[in-house]
Formats: structure tokens, C-alpha cells, sequence
């Protein structure tokens, strides 16, 4: 027997650690983006190496958010038949599988991080749009 709530609840649940790991990336990405400037203006070694280790954490935690959407994804599904939900999911997890790999010039990485800290803000933003529609 098909149970809505008990599916809503197990979405709303996928959604939330979805959206904890993005917001896990987020700050990641912000802190390796503070320390590529330090490294742009002439930091050294020490910036470049926290950089370096920021941008490693970061793509750990967009790992594990893009495991979370698919999972908040095949949640989502068992509900939005059954109700009046209007969410687009197809590409939330087509980001976070290149950004940090072979980049040598401060420059060329201060911008892929830049352009991941957008993709994070979006994926965040649009997870943020369907939990309010489910608790709503």
C-alpha cells in the first residue's frame, strides 16, 4: 500500500543531506577561493598548498552531494506521480566530475572554482525550491 507521507518524509530527508553536502561544498569552495587569491597575489608555497587542500575537500563533499542528489532524485520520483509537485531534476548532478583535475595556472584554477562555487549555489538554491514544496 502506497504510503504518500511516509515518501514525502523520505524525500524531504534525501533533500536535506542533499543539501547539507552542497552547503559543505559551498563553504569549502569559498575558503579555496579566498586562498587562490592570496596565491594570485603572490603567496607562496603555504597558500598554494591550503588552496590546494580546500579544493580536495570541496570536490569530496560535491562527491558525496552528487551521491545525495541522485538519491533526493529516486526519492523524489516515488512522490511526484502521486501529487501536484512541479520539480525539474534531470541535470542537478551533471556537476562536480572535472573541475580540479590536471589545473596548473592560479588563474585558470581561481576560475573553475568560481564556476563551481555557481553550480553549488544553484544546485543548492534549486534543492531549497523542493523541500519548501514538500513541506508545503
Amino acid at each position: 500500500m502506497y504510503d504518500y507521507e511516509k515518501e514525502r518524509l523520505e524525500a524531504v530527508s534525501a533533500g536535506q543531506r542533499a543539501l547539507d553536502s552542497l552547503n559543505l561544498a559551498k563553504n569549502e569552495l569559498n575558503s579555496a577561493k579566498n586562498w587562490g587569491i592570496v596565491d594570485l597575489i603572490g603567496g607562496g608555497f603555504l597558500s598554494t598548498l591550503c588552496k590546494r587542500s580546500k579544493m580536495d575537500q570541496a570536490q569530496s563533499y560535491m562527491d558525496d552531494a552528487k551521491s545525495d542528489l541522485k538519491r533526493f532524485q529516486k526519492e523524489l520520483s516515488d512522490i511526484t506521480d502521486e501529487s501536484n509537485l512541479n520539480v525539474q531534476t534531470g541535470d542537478f548532478f551533471t556537476f562536480a566530475d572535472y573541475f580540479f583535475d590536471g589545473l596548473a595556472a592560479d588563474w585558470l584554477v581561481q576560475d573553475r572554482i568560481n564556476q563551481a562555487r555557481e553550480q553549488v549555489d544553484e544546485a543548492i538554491s534549486r534543492v531549497e525550491g523542493i523541500l519548501a514544496q514538500l513541506h508545503a
